[in-house]
């Protein structure tokens, strides 16, 4: 029988942030993207409790005008983060215009790209900062492969893979965040719809097909099935060659 425990497996997490910046950056802080979505929020919240507010640096993105950017300012107000706000309005469109000198650029490759220019931009802040970058996917999202590899996939630890949306809200009231941030309509930002509409199901649905084997509707179980197939790659290390080199004796 499925149960989450919302106090144990945050402490458990809480523990575990300490541990890794213990082993792999004593010292270092941690910087994290914030979109004012319940990942990002949530993420931001436990690195707060793991390493203290003054460890933690928030990097605010926009791409031009963000509609929602005043959920990602609540959250840096109520965590009282360090925050920066970069827009990467003129990367994104710079590198787009470029390209486009050379050939048509596909919507996919425009949709990706802000996530990826976003990731870069977390890692420069990083350097710049004695930093660790945060990811900050949730096992619902990795398991049907709604990321973008290389962008908002990438990280050098993530607090949040092994939980469910519904476990991260969860752990978002348990920490006492503003309910506005964890319940917000989870969205990627980019294309203006949410992550449902793009989906296809719910996350509720999604989740209690994770967590406790309740199929959704045929058509539904089908696409998420065929998701999970097929972005399985997005989990794995890159693949490389290994010759077949014998040792000199």
């Amino acid at each position: 029988m499925y149960s989450f425990d919302v106090e144990k497996t945050t402490k458990e997490c809480v523990e575990w942030i300490r541990s890794f910046f213990e082993e792999n950056g004593k010292g270092c802080n941690a910087v994290v993207g914030i979109s004012g979505g319940k990942d990002s929020s949530v993420t931001a919240a436990l690195l707060v409790e793991a390493l203290g507010k003054d460890r933690v640096i928030g990097v605010l993105m926009p791409c031009g005008v963000q509609s929602d950017i005043d959920m990602a300012k609540l959250l840096v107000s109520h965590l009282g983060i360090k925050n920066y706000e970069v827009n990467i309005e003129a990367s994104v469109k710079g590198l787009i215009g470029e390209i486009e000198k050379l050939f048509p650029v596909s919507d996919q490759t425009r949709i990706n790209l802000s996530p990826r220019i976003r990731m870069s931009t977390l890692y420069a802040v990083g350097q710049s900062h004695n930093g660790r970058v945060a990811n900050t996917c949730n096992l619902s999202e990795d398991f049907v492969g709604y990321s973008t590899r290389y962008g908002d996939a990438a990280g050098d630890f993530s607090p949040l893979a092994h939980l469910t949306v519904t476990e991260v809200k969860a752990i978002g009231r348990y920490l006492g965040l503003p309910i506005e941030l964890v319940d917000k309509a989870p969205s990627d930002g980019l294309c203006g719809k949410t992550d449902e509409d793009n989906l296809g199901f719910t996350y509720a649905e999604l989740d209690r097909y994770i967590r406790e084997g309740i199929e959704p509707e045929a058509s539904k179980k089908e696409r998420i099935d065929t998701l999970h197939k097929r972005n399985l790659f997005k989990l794995q290390l890159m693949p490389c060659f290994e010759p077949g080199i014998e040792e000199l004796k």
